[in-house]
Formats: C-alpha cells, sequence, structure tokens
C-alpha cells in the first residue's frame, strides 16, 4: 500500500491558492477565465461570479461574466453558476444520476422544454406555467445538460435549450471530481458529494474509478486524495501571497464544509462570522490568511476585520475594494472599517 503523503495547512492553502490564480492575476482572456472557472463560479448573489473573475483575472469590467467564452447554468446543488461554454456539460450532466427517479424527470423535463420553447427564450416561471411545472422544478432539466440560463438577479431567470452534449455522462461526472479535487483537494468521495449535490454511490464510483490517478494524503483535519498530477504543486516552495483579495459570497476558495472549514479558518467565532446560517458575507484574503468579512450596499464597502491590520494592509484592502467592477456603482467607492 502505497504510503500516506503527509500535507501541513500552510501547504494546503497555499497550493489552493496557486491553483485558483488568488496570488497573481492572470491576464484578461478567455484561457484565464476558463481556469478562474476550473470548479464553476457560483452566482447565486447577482454578480458573486463577477467578483470572483475580478480576484482572480487583471482588468475585469463590469460585463467580463458575459465572455462569449462563459456560460451560465444552474450547477451543483442547482444553484447558478458560471462557467467556461465549453465545460457546461460537466457542470450539468456529470451530475445526472444513472437510473431512477431524479433521472427520469431530468429527462423527462428536458425533452418537454425543448419540445415547448422551439430555439426560444422565456422566463423560467413562464416557461414552467407552460408545461405545467413550477419554476424551481425545471432546474431538475439542467442535469442533461441541455439548459442555459441568465440571471442578472433582479428578474426572473431566461431559460433555453441547447443541442445534447456529445461527452459520455461518466465522463462528465470523473472530470467533475477530477476538477473538484484540483480546486478543493485534498478531499474525500463524501466531501465531493456533498458539494457536487449528487448521490454517495456515485461520488464513491468516480473515486473508485479514478483511484490510480490519486494519491493518498494525511492533512491536519484527516485522511483524504489529491491527484497524482498535483503532488509536485503540493510540495513547491510557495509563491508570495498576494496583499489583499475581497471575495464574493460563495467564491470557491471557501465554499468549504465540515473538517475544511477548520482548517481554513481555526477560530470558532471567526468561522461562525464567516458561515453564518444566512446568506453569506464575503471573505478578506489578506497575505494568504481570511482575516475577517465585508458587505456592500451601493457604493459602501464594510470591513469587520478580525485583528488589527498593518496600514499597508488596509491600503491594499480599499484599493480591491476601490477596483471592483460593480455595475450598479458610478462613481468612488467608500470603504468603511468595523471591528
Amino acid at each position: 500500500m502505497t504510503a500516506r503523503l503527509t500535507l501541513t495547512r500552510e501547504q494546503i492553502l497555499a497550493f489552493r491558492r496557486a491553483v485558483g490564480a488568488l496570488d497573481e492575476r492572470l491576464p484578461h482572456r478567455a484561457r484565464s477565465l476558463r481556469r478562474a472557472a476550473w470548479a464553476g463560479l457560483q452566482d447565486s448573489m447577482p454578480r458573486a461570479a463577477l467578483l470572483s473573475i475580478h480576484a482572480r483575472v487583471e482588468n475585469a469590467h463590469p460585463t467580463s461574466w458575459e465572455h462569449s467564452s462563459l456560460a451560465q447554468i444552474w450547477g451543483p446543488r442547482y444553484s447558478t453558476y458560471v462557467v467556461a461554454s465549453r465545460d457546461a456539460a460537466i457542470f450539468s450532466l456529470g451530475r445526472r444520476p444513472d437510473a431512477g427517479r431524479v433521472r427520469r424527470w431530468a429527462d423527462d423535463l428536458a425533452a418537454r422544454l425543448h419540445a415547448m420553447l422551439r430555439g426560444r427564450k422565456m422566463t423560467d416561471r413562464a416557461a414552467g406555467r407552460a408545461i405545467g411545472e413550477s419554476a424551481n422544478r425545471l432546474r431538475y432539466a439542467s442535469l442533461t445538460g441541455r439548459v442555459r440560463i441568465r440571471w442578472e438577479g433582479a428578474h426572473a431567470p431566461l431559460v433555453w435549450t441547447v443541442p445534447p452534449p456529445a461527452i459520455d455522462p461518466h465522463d462528465a461526472r470523473l472530470e467533475l471530481a477530477r476538477r473538484y479535487l484540483h480546486v478543493f483537494g485534498p478531499t474525500t468521495a463524501a466531501v465531493f458529494r456533498r458539494w457536487a449535490g449528487i448521490a454517495a454511490r456515485d461520488a464513491v464510483a468516480a473515486f473508485d474509478t479514478l483511484r490510480a490517478s490519486l494519491t493518498p494524503v494525511r492533512t491536519p483535519t484527516g485522511d483524504a486524495w489529491i491527484l497524482s498530477a498535483d503532488e509536485a504543486a503540493f510540495r513547491a516552495r510557495p509563491r508570495p501571497a498576494a496583499a489583499a483579495r475581497l471575495l464574493p459570497s460563495g467564491d470557491a476558495y471557501f465554499l468549504l464544509r465540515g473538517a475544511d472549514r477548520n482548517l481554513l479558518v481555526p477560530d470558532a467565532r471567526q468561522r461562525a462570522a464567516l458561515w453564518t446560517s444566512r446568506v453569506w458575507p464575503g471573505a478578506v484574503l489578506v497575505d494568504g490568511e481570511i482575516v475577517g468579512t465585508w458587505r456592500r450596499a451601493g457604493g459602501l464597502v464594510t470591513i469587520a476585520q478580525w485583528r488589527a491590520l498593518s496600514r499597508a494592509a488596509r491600503d491594499a484592502v480599499a484599493a480591491e475594494a476601490a477596483a471592483l467592477p460593480l455595475p450598479d456603482v458610478h462613481g468612488a467607492i467608500e470603504v468603511r472599517w468595523d471591528r
């Protein structure tokens, strides 16, 4: 049996920042946007995906989330996601069960939706009424990879259908697992299942199929797996962390559960402030550590810091806030500091 590789907290967080392009922004082009969306960009809070892009890609602007290389879908756990268009089937078809009631619902809804729309776009509410279903139930149709959406936050999303994806559903699920391992690793099948919102047996089967390409590791929070191809990056000397980043609610860097939260934020009171029981705030990342939360109301950004920050750190955070590509703000952004 292969000996487990021991990884420290510092190695794990440095790896996650590096693969997430949080230490150094990428040039603004399609390839960079795809890398930023490698595990999807959650967009359940309006324009959260845009702010996640801004944290990773240079010169992001209010319409960067609408780049022709990107698509909006109902992704993991039926949440709104922005993904690379070429990867949309991975985040949708890759979650479809192999059999059972949900599989039948998905296929039936997608077929009826496609036949009714006939190439048109329609709000999910109107489309649901037209086929005798609730708008929320239409989300099951997304599991076929045939549904696209456009949601801007203020109104009901538009929905339309596209041709069936060419990728095999099993291959899509394996790639979804690889994406999760790469961005969120080290991890386990159980954690992958909760993130993707798939059956435990499907998550376990995916990890079992990938086993030859995985390396067992021991972390401060327990035993887990990484992609063997990522081992060298985990062992590498960390790059200098960025001075500051403002990560929006639901950003992949802290879209975590259970023990992974303890690893990222060791203090229980701080964890409760970040992962609230209602809408999460954003996370303030300074020199590679989450040091507080942030919220925005119009052009006012309020920073709740967990510890005293140096003048240089505060200036870096303020500069990040000033650069946020907010479509609804005209003029300078004001920063307010709370303790």
